[in-house]
């Protein structure tokens, strides 16, 4: 009988007795370079398990000749795929002299129908292979990881109604009797919400007499929520507009309300105490107390699992609600609603985790007299500083007139950078392009993007230039398509999340979509028909891959333990977490291909 190591992925699925009868049917065989092991469009008779040596994955469907797609060494198997649907897709070589143990069809099959987790291994896409490894997480401890897949509705309460009609008293008493905090009451054709706070406020400080319609009272516009999104997203949307409850509607019809305490009950972590503390502060100083514990809760959720995208919209909330207070803090109220704060990068698209640098600008209304501007602009820059947020390298700071403007001259600068096409102008025009408006009136900014695609949606040649950084940086991926191992790390960034960023980017500008989040403009454009939804599913967990691997490293930078807070050294990972990368690569290779072809970047 054969004896191997089979606690690597996928035998460690099996328990004892199933790999004791992997061992008992494996047989040895011997390949000289260039034989062929299993050929497309051939059933196989067995899965493949190396040795020794290296097999090389060819795909020979191109016009091109074979292109190697893969490649394996000792420990690794392949043609499970195969046996499961029947016949090879693609073309396996010996590329050495190589021994494989051979698993019979039968027996392979077999185990599949015992075990099946061993046939879902095979079977999974990326996305798929990144749920079993927030699952096995989870079974490992991480709390957290679980009730990130938790529903609204999962979490809601069944709605308490009044009909149209009825009045502060009948309020009253249904919430006594009712022991609820909330109604839903009809107002016309819609529903409003009433609260115990509502109710106080109209009797107290209004003054409103107790027969008084609700409908007087009633907030008809509610934030509300699909029943199938995550509660993760309803916990989000609470600390966003400082609420402690949404509305779960379906085509219009109320089914629940999420309370913020039920929220809460799934998710330990400090995340509302920071919330509170921000939303109490009354000074700068409370601001900068506040902005010190997200380190901490960062690490929190990191440490119990959570998703990345859980985390990033959750600081995009919190870091968000820390400028909008700042901004009122610092600047006159009588400019509040003539001008526009946004901010850019990373933050502009909800996918910062930790503090980076400042990437912020100012848009002014056109009429707007403001003779101080500069110096208050300087002051919040400061104050952000003091919050932790380091000055921008390159200035892109509203204390730097060159990113403060009207909304007349902040368009003639877009057709300038769009005329201009430069390396600079491309960059400022990428720049722009993920603004959210942070603070003030975001009509403002809507015209600077509404001008931003006039001028680049349709310039074919303006949108090849400003899809070729995509090729700046290369693949860590070998000739053969395994993945590298340098001594110092692979640049998860540039490797990894920068490709994606920046070449999603590009098509939503071509595609003239003005949502700024990486993952929500994936599916714009699977609506709009430019992706296929498996491909952009797979781009998206790519995109979390790197980002969970980029914050592991950028925590422990933080914590003195990495050089490098971008650099993740692959040894240091799992085996199942290398197979995740080198396939989360194989989709940045494929995407970069993709755009490549779209706007004729072969011809640079």
């Amino acid at each position: 009988m054969v004896t191997l190591d089979l606690s690597r992925t996928p035998f460690a699925l099996l328990d004892e007795a199933g790999q004791q009868r992997v061992m008992a049917q494996l047989q040895a065989a011997d390949f000289k370079p260039g034989d062929i092991l299993l050929d497309a469009g051939q059933v196989p008779d067995s899965l493949f398990l190396v040795a020794q040596g290296e097999v090389a994955e060819l795909d020979i469907s191109g016009h091109a000749g074979a292109e190697c797609i893969g490649h394996y060494l000792a420990g690794d198997c392949f043609g499970g795929i195969s046996l499961l649907h029947g016949q090879s897709r693609y073309r396996f070589r010996a590329d050495q002299v190589t021994r494989c143990y051979l698993l019979p069809r039968v027996e392979f099959l077999a185990l599949c129908d015992d075990f099946p987790l061993l046939a879902e291994r095979f079977r999974r896409r990326l996305a798929d292979k990144s749920r079993l490894l927030a699952a096995q997480r989870a079974a490992g401890g991480a709390l957290v990881a679980g009730a990130m897949l938790s529903r609204a509705r999962e979490c809601m309460r069944q709605p308490e109604r009044l009909p149209s009609g009825a009045t502060i008293v009948d309020a009253v008493r249904a919430l006594d009797e009712r022991r609820v905090d909330s109604l839903l009451v009809e107002v016309g054709d819609a529903t409003g919400m009433v609260t115990k706070t509502d109710l106080l406020n109209a009797l107290v400080l209004r003054q409103y007499p107790a027969d008084t319609p609700l409908e007087r009272i009633a907030n008809v516009a509610l934030i509300s929520m699909r029943p199938d999104q995550y509660l993760f997203e309803a916990l989000v949307t609470m600390t966003r507009h400082r609420i402690e409850r949404v509305v779960i509607m379906e085509e219009a019809i109320p089914l629940g309300v999420v309370e913020l305490t039920d929220a809460l009950s799934h998710f330990s972590s400090q995340s509302h105490v920071v919330s509170l503390q921000i939303e109490r502060a009354e000074d700068q100083a409370a601001l900068a107390q506040a902005s010190r514990r997200l380190p901490n809760l960062v690490r929190g959720l990191a440490a119990q699992g959570a998703k990345p995208r859980f985390i990033m919209a959750l600081l995009a909330a919190l870091n968000g609600r820390l400028m909008a207070r700042t901004w009122h803090f610092l600047i006159d109220a009588a400019y509040q609603g003539s001008c526009c704060l946004m901010v850019m990068g990373s933050e502009g698209r909800g996918e910062q985790v930790l503090k980076t640098d400042q990437d912020n600008g100012l848009i002014l209304g056109d009429d707007l007299d403001w003779p101080d501007c500069a110096s208050q602009m300087q002051a919040f820059s400061d104050a952000l500083l003091e919050l932790g947020y380091p000055p921008c390298p390159g200035g892109i700071m509203v204390s730097n007139p060159q990113w403060v403007g009207t909304v007349s001259q902040w368009c003639q600068r877009i057709e300038g950078w769009a005329r201009h096409g430069d390396a600079d102008a491309l960059m400022n025009l990428a720049i722009l392009l993920d603004a959210h408006a942070m603070a003030g009136n975001p009509v403002l900014l809507s015209r600077l993007r509404e001008t931003l695609f006039d001028c680049c949606s349709t310039n074919e040649i303006l949108l090849s230039h400003f899809a070729r950084p995509v090729l700046r940086f290369g693949t860590p991926l070998t000739l053969f398509g395994s993945l590298k191992k340098p001594k110092d790390g692979i640049d998860i960034k540039k490797a990894g999340i920068f490709p994606i960023v920046h070449g999603v980017r590009v098509m939503a500008l071509e595609r003239h979509i003005g949502l700024t989040s990486t993952l929500e403009r994936l599916e714009a454009l699977v609506a709009d028909g430019r992706l296929e939804a498996r491909f952009a599913d797979d781009l998206g967990e790519a995109l979390s891959l790197f980002t969970e691997w980029r914050l592991k490293q950028q925590l422990a930078h933080l914590d003195g333990q990495a050089d490098d807070p971008d650099r993740v050294l692959v040894q240091s990972l799992s085996s199942l977490e290398q197979d995740l990368l080198r396939e989360a690569l194989h989709i940045v290779k494929e995407f970069k291909q993709r755009l490549s072809h779209r706007y004729h970047l072969e011809y640079g």
